[in-house]
């Protein structure tokens, strides 16, 4: 029972401790975006709550808790305010199979923990697939519960693009998980270790970067990002599914959509990249330093691929509708099982290389 109550402690630390460092990033990534957008359009960005504006996030969380929460009268009232969670807690539940660094097993009065990583299950991939579908219905019930048509279309043109696109990152991870030979995250990113030669991305017979192109297109798609946030288009829709939405229940759609960013910029990272692997043997450091180290490297690439999502957005306009489930269709299927194929025969001709 001794055992039980202090692997518990340390479990609920570990979550407590993930969530913090997500809702934190969250809060910094709504000042980086603006002041990254403002630098690429030429503008100064937030400058007027605290010092070159850094105050800002603070300033919305106050804004967004103390604005009156608003429920449409014509609207489901269970539905609408369900719909903002179901679209939050599926996002955060996935960073529970992240490895944020070494696969170390420490002993803490007499019970066994991996502190980076909350835990370690033979299906990590297959687990964050399943939760962030869920989060689709999140968006299509705000959709359907507001009795608004503007939240009505956002919510349908939202089913029917993550439900397409979702079928891309499926497929695109399929060649690494050929290679691999596992579907844990904590395998996957062992098996780059060494080098980035070894990273999924570079690594021979068959390098995975037409993989890579696929699964990062349709990560932007399955977080409604620019150019593919055809649900929430303001110039056509107002605001989409959370059009009928203030307070913190926006809040917590506004949180879901930077939270979704950030897994999929950890998922990436662990699937082409090597996660919390160093570029070189060198950089990796020894001893009690490689969880320093790996920290550092996983945290330079997530944010490395933060960055990309703010670049497209001050780069790209966007899609029509049809382009758009063209594109996902009859471009990034046919691509996707091509290289599971292509993949296939590489692993059978070279299998352990």
């Amino acid at each position: 029972m001794f055992d039980f109550g202090i692997k518990f402690a340390l479990t609920v630390t570990q979550i407590a401790a993930v969530m913090g460092i997500v809702l934190l990033t969250v809060a910094i990534l709504t000042l980086l975006e603006r002041k990254v957008l403002s630098w690429m359009q030429d503008r100064m960005g937030p400058m007027e709550v605290g010092p070159y504006g850094i105050l800002q996030p603070v300033a919305d969380g106050l804004k967004l808790f103390f604005k009156e929460d608003i429920i449409p009268a014509g609207a489901n009232r269970m539905m609408f305010m369900m719909a903002p969670v179901l679209s939050l807690v599926p996002a955060l539940i996935g960073f529970a199979v992240i490895p944020f660094g070494p696969n170390w097993t420490v002993d803490f009065f007499g019970v066994e923990f991996k502190p980076f990583a909350i835990s370690d299950i033979n299906i990590g991939i297959l687990y964050i697939l399943a939760f962030t579908s869920i989060g689709a219905y999140g968006i299509i019930l705000g959709g359907w519960s507001s009795n608004s048509k503007y939240s009505l279309l956002g919510g349908l043109r939202s089913a029917a693009q993550l439900i397409s696109y979702e079928l891309n990152v499926g497929l695109s991870i399929v060649g690494v998980l050929l290679l691999t030979g596992s579907l844990s995250m904590v395998e996957i990113t062992e098996a780059q270790a060494g080098g980035f030669w070894n990273w999924f991305f570079f690594a021979l017979p068959f390098p995975q970067a037409i993989a890579f192109v696929v699964f990062i297109i349709s990560a932007v798609a399955e977080t409604n990002r620019v150019p593919f946030d055809l649900p929430e288009a303001e110039s056509e829709l107002v605001a989409g599914f959370f059009t009928e939405y203030s307070g913190m229940r926006f809040a917590f759609f506004f949180l879901a959509e930077y939270a979704n960013m950030i897994l999929v910029s950890c998922v990436a990272s662990v699937l082409f990249f090597g996660g919390w692997q160093a570029p070189l043997p060198i950089l990796q450091g020894s001893g009690s330093m490689v969880w320093i180290t790996g920290i550092f490297w996983f945290t330079l690439k997530v944010y490395a691929f933060l960055f990309f999502f703010f670049w497209i957005r001050a780069t790209l306009p966007r899609l029509r509708y049809d382009q758009l489930m063209r594109f996902g269709w009859k471009v990034l299927l046919p691509i996707a099982i091509g290289n599971i194929v292509v993949t296939s025969i590489f692993a059978y001709i070279f299998p352990g290389s």
